[in-house]
Formats: structure tokens, sequence, C-alpha cells
């Protein structure tokens, strides 16, 4: 029985055993912007900031999401572009913390900022964000339809996430999107002790 396990064991091994490993960027194998809509959805330091930026424009009213939902992409793109063309930095993994911590926190707080701030920070983060999207863009040969996968993604989660949270009524749903906030500064605080542990 145990030689049994043994030989499943070996073949699951053998099966399973990556021909590759990537670091950072998913690739589909459909091209170019569709690896850049799935480094998006599956890289937490990108998605889950952006939600917590799309959740506090929804708290702040319509007005506050219909600027985020330009500013954010729009700013993501610059930034991109300028990391695609300056790939100096590749990994900012306190940065990418703090903007978790930050954002996180703000949402859980249902921090009273004027649209306009709202915009700046969208604005800042989608810099910074889209210049680290950029440089990985670049070290990946993915170029500007890998940027432009991703800055699709970003408007489509920014739009129905801010319109989401701007439609609720509900004091309970409130609630839960502030419960949300205080998760995604649990994440930041995980990665930043799993940052700190490796470093």
């Amino acid at each position: 029985m145990s030689g049994t396990i043994r030989v499943l064991a070996a073949a699951a091994a053998i099966v399973l055993w990556p021909a590759t490993a990537l670091a950072h960027l998913v690739t589909t194998g459909l091209g170019p912007f569709y690896d850049g809509v799935s480094h998006f959805a599956l890289t937490p330091e990108d998605f889950l900031p952006a939600i917590a930026l799309a959740l506090l424009a929804g708290q702040r009213g319509s007005r506050a999401g219909r600027l985020a939902l330009f500013a954010l992409p729009s700013a993501w793109l610059a930034g991109g572009l300028v990391g695609l063309a300056l790939p100096t930095i590749h990994t900012a993994t306190l940065v990418t913390t703090l903007s978790f911590l930050a954002l996180g926190g703000l949402v859980a707080a249902e921090a009273r900022l004027r649209p306009e701030w709202v915009t700046a920070l969208a604005v800042v983060v989608g810099l910074l964000h889209g210049y680290l999207n950029g440089a990985a863009m670049a070290q990946a040969k993915l170029g500007t339809l890998g940027l432009a996968g991703i800055v699709s993604t970003l408007f489509v989660a920014v739009a129905l996430a801010a319109a989401m949270v701007v439609a609720i009524r509900a004091p309970w749903g409130r609630v839960a999107v502030r419960v949300a906030g205080s998760w995604i500064v649990a994440i930041g605080l995980l990665l930043l002790g799993w940052s700190l542990r490796a470093a």
C-alpha cells in the first residue's frame, strides 16, 4: 500500500512540476493585452489599493466617484508610460504597503474628504502604481499593450466598485464597506510584516 502511495506521489510531482516560474507577471498565452488584464486582476498590490480608492470615492458620492473613475486610470497610464521609458524600480513593497494602509484606513474611517482631495489621491496612487506596472511591463517585454490591459481593467473595476458604493443606502451596507476597508488595512499589515521578515 505504501509503495502505491509513493508511486502516486512521484507521478503527481512530475505532472504538477512547472515548466517555468514567473515571479511577477502572469502570462496567459493570449498576448500582451490580456497578460496586462490578468496581471491587474491577480496582483493584490495593484488590485486592492485601486478597489480601496474606488470604495473611498463611492463613499464620498457620485461626483467623487466620477472624478476618480477618470483620474486614477489616466494617472496610472501616465505613470506606466514613464515606467516603460525609465524602468529603474521593479518592486517597492514599502510604498505599496503604505497605500494599502492609507487607503484602507480612509475607507474604514469613512473619511469626509472633498471630491477634489479624493481626485488628488487618485492621481498620486495612479502615478505611483502605474510607474511600478510600467517598469514591470518593460522587464517582461509586454510594452504598451500590457499597460493598456491593466488600465482598461482598472477602469472597469473602479467604475463597478464606486458605483456599487454610491448606490448603497442601507446603514448596514455602509458598515460593510467600512469593514472591507479594515480588511484592506489588515492585508497591508500582513504584507508589511512579511516584507520586514524577508528583509
